[in-house]
């Protein structure tokens, strides 16, 4: 119960911060290295000025499932700590 808990504690903050990087990585490609503007919608470097659109509002289900699956681990790992072992 501990291992589980702990793996849904750690995994999803890891893979949404794996997939922020990977989109940072492109932004700063486009903005650095093309001279262009990231679009945040499309996801792709385009020649005049773009709003920013945060993740979460791009994404909302990812990342809130994601913190949502951490709590839950947090609750399995609290749980496995509190009940004794056989």
């Amino acid at each position: 119960m501990l291992k589980i808990g702990l793996l849904l504690l750690i995994v999803p903050p890891l893979m949404l911060m794996g997939l922020y990087f990977w989109e940072l990585s492109d932004v700063r490609e486009c903005t650095l290295m093309q001279g262009g503007y990231w679009d945040y919608l499309d996801g792709v470097c385009r020649d005049t000025s773009q709003p920013f659109v945060p993740w979460v509002e791009r994404e909302p289900l990812l990342v809130n499932g994601g913190m949502l699956l951490s709590v839950v681990g947090l609750v399995i790992c609290m749980a496995g700590l509190y009940v004794k072992r056989r």
